[in-house]
């Protein structure tokens, strides 16, 4: 048991390392993809040659963080197959499908006109170029769609069904999987997200230039796109963050309650404003979860359900079955100890119907399978210990999305400062305060990687322990590997993805400290 949990761990750990360092440069991607088409745009109206140079500029950057980027996210969907090789053969006709989308349709689109939009300035009408880096942007943001897709199933799979003949689960609705709330939610979220991280990555780039005095001009430019779009960005994160939160409340309530560190749920439930988690409070014990806190009346009630006076319930609820109708009055639903027993039945009524199908026994066929049918949806649960292994790591989760928050709501004031003194310019350039500004706006952009990161731990932490949610737990959908294998291959993933993180940084880093020194000329591209 000691070597199958060591293999869990470090393959949880190796999948962490490559997604943490592929997001790295992912929502760069996206957002900075939007803002070179915008600024394009401007220059195909105006045929202002500077508007044509701060285009090619970004345009470097984004090239650079694109590479770089596709050769991390290869990498990770590999480690399906060679790390979690039981998932993929479990749910692989379904996981497959919005991957197998991604890479024929997205990824060719927009490898396909990168390659005009960076060679093709001389070679294609400027009409046809303007396309082709929107179709860039766009086949960017559909690369990401498709892979949420695939996330969000993992999240709540729906779409599907069991298929006893075969042992695996089998698509359904090809359209369910792809339109599902989850789905939605979770791609709109990320991607506009990603345009507050390009606006933040502008802003302060720019900011450094003007600490230096040079390409002012360029850099106001580039401000006014950059905190448009983060602007922009940020408001409609925070709505579809809300609409997350629904959707999480209905699919992933043991998630939600994590997130708010909540083990007894209420009625007209407050949400955490600010607090510090009781390190001593575990599921089994009566410590106050909170050594400080303070809360939003009816904050979570109204997050969760849009309604203030809904019953939320806390982890601590959710083990023991228990709920409240619209009334106030208690439900008992299933608990998390019925569901280990049920999640055995369906896994003894898939080996019975094996053996019946063997001696082609029609009757026990129909019974084995109307036990499978009413239990299936917690097979998962059957491989689990105990109701608390369900339980997933609450401090981590609280402190990520409080985190997370917090900053989104400082990015929100951010970018609206950033556009009054883009357009009060006198205003800010004679401040005395004008450097401190300057060296915020550089000190955002690490910030902003952050709360990016902490969206994704909160979301992927949060629905620990289960590969698929309520299906497969983790230490069901690995490899049989060694521990040992796993931990090779772990630190040689770790200096090979630093080493490409240092040439990254150190090549945009570079090039922007070239064009700080001199003016930003059309030629020099």
């Amino acid at each position: 048991m000691n070597e199958l949990m060591n293999v869990v761990d470090w393959s949880r750990a190796q999948f962490a390392l490559t997604a943490i360092y592929h997001w790295l440069f992912v929502p760069l991607t996206l957002g900075l993809g939007v803002i070179i088409a915008i600024m394009e745009t401007i220059y195909y109206r105006t045929r202002d040659q500077k508007w044509l140079a701060t285009t090619r500029f970004w345009m470097t950057i984004f090239g650079v963080n694109f590479a770089i980027g596709v050769a991390t996210g290869i990498i990770l969907e590999f480690e399906f197959g060679t790390n979690w090789s039981n998932y993929s053969w479990f749910v692989g006709d379904i996981f497959g499908a919005p991957l197998a989308v991604e890479g024929i349709l997205a990824f060719f689109m927009e490898s396909t006109f990168i390659a005009i939009m960076f060679f093709g300035w001389k070679k294609v009408s400027p009409k046809f170029h303007l396309a082709a880096t929107w179709l860039t942007a766009i086949g960017a943001s559909l690369s990401a769609l498709w892979i949420l897709v695939a996330n969000a199933w993992m999240q709540d799979p729906v779409g599907c069904q069991f298929n006893p003949e075969t042992m695996r689960n089998e698509m359904t609705s090809f359209w369910e999987v792809a339109t599902s709330p989850m789905a939605m939610s979770k791609f709109f979220h990320t991607v506009l997200s990603a345009w507050v991280l390009a606006g933040a990555f502008v802003v302060g780039v720019c900011s450094w230039m003007m600490m230096r005095k040079r390409n002012v001009e360029h850099c106001h430019r580039s401000l006014k796109v950059g905190g448009w779009v983060g602007l922009i960005g940020i408001v409609l994160t925070i709505v579809t963050g809300d609409s997350s939160a629904v959707t999480v409340a209905k699919s992933q309530p043991m998630k939600l309650a994590a997130m708010e560190g909540l083990y007894e749920g209420h009625n007209a439930q407050e949400i955490v404003a600010f607090g510090i988690l009781n390190p001593a409070k575990t599921v089994d014990n009566n410590e106050d979860p909170f050594l400080l806190n303070i809360s939003i009346p009816y904050g979570l009630s109204f997050l969760a359900t849009h309604n203030i006076d809904a019953f939320v319930p806390g982890i601590n609820d959710i083990i023991n079955g228990i709920s409240k109708d619209e009334k106030g009055n208690i439900i008992n639903t299933v608990s998390y100890e019925e569901r280990i027993k049920r999640g055995k039945l369906a896994q003894e009524a898939i080996a019975q119907h094996h053996a019946a199908t063997q001696s082609n026994d029609a009757v026990a066929l129909d019974e084995i399978s109307k036990v499978l049918d009413e239990n299936f949806k917690y097979f998962g649960y059957g491989y689990l210990d105990s109701p608390q292994e369900a339980v997933p790591n609450v401090p981590l989760t609280f402190y990520t999305f409080h985190f997370m928050v917090t900053i989104g709501g400082y990015l929100l004031l951010f970018m609206a400062l950033v556009l009054f003194f883009e357009y009060k310019k006198k205003l800010n350039d004679k401040a005395k305060w004008n450097k401190w500004w300057h060296w915020l706006a550089i000190l955002t952009i690490p910030l902003t990687y952050l709360c990016s990161a902490s969206g994704w731990i909160v979301a992927e932490v949060g629905r620990q322990p289960w590969t698929i949610q309520d299906l497969m737990p983790n230490k069901v959908a690995i490899s049989d590997l060694s521990a040992g294998y796993v931990q090779t291959t772990f630190w040689i993933f770790a200096v090979v993805f630093t080493a490409l993180l240092i040439a990254d940084v150190s090549i945009i880093c570079k090039q922007i400290a070239k064009k700080s020194k001199t003016d930003l000329n059309v030629a020099e591209f």
